[in-house]
């Protein structure tokens, strides 16, 4: 089996086929376009620190060997980034069913047994589906996050305001141009400096700071000025963190987005990355002890700040909370901070909003931007949507093939992913056009320290609706679906999704039912929950559609279950009656 390492790839362009079918080809195209924006290519890690595209080198080439020679009505069944099997199904029927990262009595060390036996990859939300789009695939969420601050604290707007966070990889890269989108200024920090420089190459960071004192007078000036402006600055968030508390330097938001779900990509305190690399290589149970001691440390600092008044502190996702109380620290002390989707993005979800996106197969900046034109054509009335396309069209840089982040919810999902499809049917855009999301949606992941938690119905451990989430999409004939586990090891599920606009009749068939299908069952999980927003959208009242949802019951804590109220069958008082 053909086991060559690839250092680069580039994802195909244009309206050349390789394979038996555009499914197919976009799925390939995906899958290249990870690999373009990857962070170590060459190890098949896509992103947040171990987030892997496929198992090992057999493994990817055997996927692209299987998506070129498969036929239209054939399935290709991927186990943890290994292609075990490709099976006759029906044209209608998903290209690509993938598992990952799925483990029983998951904790990290027999997470990395399994890993090093080659039975497993970590997925991370979108690098196992290939769905990643570079830094920008997150860049809305974040936005919208210190939008909802800005509302709740500072008389909306961010203009003048200071950002201190940490992280500056694949995602995290995303918090600083978020923030000058807002207007204000960011002092992200990462100890990896080539890291910042190439962000700063990209275009998500403005500039690198000597060291933390300097980047805190560029913010102050900046903010004073009230002129939008992302800041770098090298070192360890654990030691940046408390020398900017000690130094007395307030910022008006403190959060961060290193990779604390996994212990072994968090660099401990006082080590660079090339002495973590030794170390980790060399002693990895000291490593993991190391790390989660600064990350108790980070995550004190990160509590020492929400004391002070005045001053925006959560955690952005990353588990800190959830790895400092496995590493020790108490319950209370741990949870000080809330996380950001229970405390600010949840009503979006109500609306079954979340990071949907669309990636253009052709390549071409112009099918972008005639997609941008599209949204402010059918939603001129959504100004969270109006806003976040013109912003991200002047503030975002294209990172391989041209792709937009966007939080249209249920209803508007369906009607522009069909209006899409007729674009494509009729030349406009020129070649098809895939649609999926960040696993942090709307109805597709069970977290109980993240996306599900502190729910209204107390359910943060219910992982039925990812279950439901990957059900439903398959019988509404997605293109592929993935069941994963990701986050802190045992931590959460979630699914990935992707659906195609290749122009035919087939493909309406098939986006209006799984467009309808993946935002829904989010709408309804938060119906069911006790969400009154979420009510309103399933009973076609929402405010961005009147398309609705047959729900048979609506949940309650009051329930019948047996005689004298039983919830279990008490077999000595049990009687038949006539």
């Amino acid at each position: 089996m053909k086991n060559e390492i690839l250092y680069e790839v580039k994802a195909q362009r244009g309206s050349t086929l390789r394979c038996k079918g555009w499914k197919q080809e976009t799925l390939l195209r995906m899958l290249e376009n990870n690999m373009e924006n990857a962070e170590a290519p060459e190890y098949l890690v896509i992103y947040g620190g171990i987030g892997k595209c496929a198992r090992n080198w057999e493994s990817y080439h055997a996927i692209v060997e299987s998506l070129k020679t498969m036929e239209n009505n054939e399935t290709l069944v991927v186990q943890s980034g290994m292609p075990i099997a490709i099976f006759k199904t029906h044209r209608l029927a998903p290209r690509v069913v993938m598992a990952t990262t799925n483990i029983m009595k998951a904790d990290w060390p027999t997470f990395y047994d399994l890993q090093e036996k080659n039975l497993t990859i970590f997925a991370q939300y979108t690098a196992a589906p290939w769905q990643y789009i570079g830094t920008q695939g997150v860049i809305q969420g974040t936005f919208e996050t210190l939008g909802a601050i800005a509302d709740r604290h500072f008389k909306n707007s961010l203009a003048g305001r200071i950002l201190l966070t940490a992280g500056h990889g694949g995602m995290g890269a995303n918090q600083p141009r978020a923030m000058s989108m807002h207007g204000g200024v960011c002092i992200d920090v990462d100890v990896n400096e080539e890291i910042i420089d190439k962000r700063i190459q990209i275009g998500f960071t403005d500039i690198k700071a000597k060291n933390l004192k300097e980047a805190v007078e560029m913010a102050k000036a900046a903010a004073l000025e009230k002129k939008p402006l992302a800041i770098g600055v090298v070192g360890n968030a654990a030691s940046l963190f408390w020398e900017a508390y000690e130094m007395d330097f307030k910022p008006d938001i403190v959060t961060e987005m290193c990779p604390c779900h996994d212990p072994l990509s968090y660099i401990p305190e006082g080590y660079s990355p090339e002495e973590a690399d030794e170390l980790r290589s060399n002693d990895r149970d000291l490593y993991l002890e190391k790390a989660r001691k600064s990350m108790v440390r980070q995550l004190r600092a990160m509590n020492a700040y929400a004391g002070k008044n005045g001053v925006h502190v959560f955690e952005y996702g990353t588990s800190i909370r959830k790895e400092c109380r496995d590493a020790g620290m108490p319950e209370e002390e741990a949870m000080i901070i809330p996380g950001f989707v229970a405390e600010y993005i949840r009503p979006l979800f109500c609306e079954g909003r979340g990071p949907f996106r669309w990636t253009c197969m052709s390549g071409d900046a112009s099918d972008l931007a005639r997609l941008d034109d599209l949204g402010l054509e059918m939603f001129p009335e959504d100004k969270l949507t109006v806003k976040g396309i013109n912003l991200a069209r002047k503030n975002l840089p294209i990172e391989a093939l041209p792709a937009r982040v966007c939080y249209l919810g249920f209803g508007e999902r369906k009607a522009f992913a069909l209006k899409v499809n007729e674009l494509v049917k009729k030349g406009e855009i020129h070649a098809p056009v895939a649609f999926s999301r960040d696993n942090l949606d709307s109805g597709s992941i069970v977290n109980p320290t993240f996306e599900s938690e502190k729910m209204k119905d107390g359910g943060d451990l219910i992982s039925d609706w990812p279950m439901l989430n990957a059900l439903l999409n398959c019988a509404a004939m997605c293109d592929l679906i993935a069941i994963q586990a990701n986050y802190s090891m045992g931590e959460a599920v979630h699914t990935g999704v992707t659906m195609i606009a290749d122009g035919s009749e087939e493909a309406d068939l098939r986006l209006d039912a799984c467009m309808t299908t993946d935002s829904g069952i989010g709408v309804v999980r938060h119906a069911q929950a006790g969400y009154e927003t979420a009510r309103k959208v399933a009973n076609g009242k929402g405010k961005l559609t009147t398309d609705s949802i047959k729900v048979p019951l609506w949940w309650s804590p009051k329930a019948t279950f047996g005689p004298e109220g039983g919830h279990q069958l008490r077999r000595s008082s049990h009687t038949k009656k006539d």
